[in-house]
C-alpha cells in the first residue's frame, strides 16, 4: 500500500442532526453536526463524511446552511452528500464550502451526470457512493440499491462500478447495507471486488465494531476507512485506532 490511510467518520443528518441507524434504518440521534465535526478534528480525524441521508427521498436540495456552519468550523477536508442531483447541485454545496461531493442516486439514474462533474468540479471533489446489498442473482454477488437504500436497481454492483470508475472519479465509496451498523465488520469480498476494477480511492462503509476490522479493510484494499456509531458513541478513539493500525505495518497519518 502506497497512501496513507485516511480515517473518516461519517456524519448521517435527518433535519440538520447527526444521526445513526442499523441496516439503513432504526435511526437514533447523535448529536449536532457542527459539534461532531469539531470534536472530530480534534480528535485527529484526517477527513469528514457528511450525508444528509433524506434529501434525495424527500427530493430536496442539500442543506446549504448546515455546509456552512461546517465549514467554518472544520479544520480538515470534509465530503457531503444527499440531496446533489446535478452539476449546479454540486457546485452549490463546494460554494458553501465543502471540500468534495459525494453522490448516488442522481448518477445512477443519469450515469453522464459522472463525466460532467468530473469535468466540470476536477476528478478530486467527486466521490461516487454505491449502496450495494448481497444478491446471489447477480454476477458478483452484490445488487445496486439507490434512494437510501430503498430502491433496488437489478444492476449488479461491481459492473455498476466499472462504469463510474470509466469517467475518471477520484473516489468510490461501497456500502454494504447487509453489514451497515452491525459492527461485525466491513464486507471484505466487496472492497477487494472494488479494488480490483480501480486505481481510485476506495472507502470502506458499513459495519466496523472494532479495530481489527479497521485493518482488514485496509489489508483488502481500502485506502479510506469510514465509520460512524463506533466513533460517535466513542467505542474507539481515532489516536488509539491509528496507533493500532501503525502497530499492524499500516501506513497511518500520525
Amino acid at each position: 500500500m502506497n497512501r496513507k490511510l485516511t480515517i473518516m467518520p461519517c456524519l448521517d443528518m435527518i433535519n440538520g442532526r447527526v444521526v445513526k441507524g442499523v441496516n439503513f434504518v432504526n435511526i437514533k440521534d447523535a448529536g449536532d453536526p457542527v459539534e461532531c465535526c469539531r470534536a472530530y478534528c480534534a480528535a485527529g480525524a484526517d477527513e469528514l463524511a457528511m450525508l444528509d441521508i433524506t434529501a434525495t427521498v424527500e427530493g430536496r436540495k442539500t442543506m446549504l446552511e448546515v455546509v456552512r456552519k461546517v465549514a467554518d468550523a472544520v479544520t480538515v477536508p470534509f465530503t457531503m452528500g444527499g440531496g446533489i442531483s446535478s452539476v449546479a447541485a454540486a457546485e452549490e454545496v463546494l460554494k458553501a464550502g465543502a471540500n468534495k461531493v459525494s453522490t448516488s442516486s442522481a448518477v445512477f439514474r443519469h450515469p453522464e451526470m459522472i463525466g460532467e462533474m468530473v469535468k466540470e468540479l476536477g476528478a478530486d471533489k467527486v466521490t461516487v457512493a454505491i449502496d450495494v446489498a448481497q444478491n446471489a442473482a447477480m454476477p458478483s454477488g452484490y445488487e445496486v440499491f439507490i434512494d437510501g437504500g430503498r430502491t433496488a436497481t437489478g444492476k449488479d454492483a461491481i459492473e455498476w462500478a466499472k462504469q463510474v470508475n470509466d469517467y475518471g472519479v477520484a473516489c468510490i465509496l461501497p456500502t454494504s447495507k447487509s453489514t451497515d451498523g452491525v459492527r461485525t465488520g466491513y464486507d471484505l469480498p466487496l472492497i477487494r471486488k472494488i479494488r480490483e476494477i480501480t486505481d481510485a480511492s476506495v472507502v470502506a462503509s458499513g459495519g466496523a465494531g472494532t479495530m481489527v476490522h479497521f485493518a482488514e479493510a485496509a489489508e483488502a484494499g481500502a485506502d479510506v476507512l469510514l465509520a460512524a456509531s463506533v466513533f460517535h458513541f466513542h467505542m474507539i478513539g481515532i489516536p488509539e485506532l491509528k496507533s493500532f493500525l501503525a502497530s499492524r505495518g499500516l501506513p497511518v497519518r500520525l
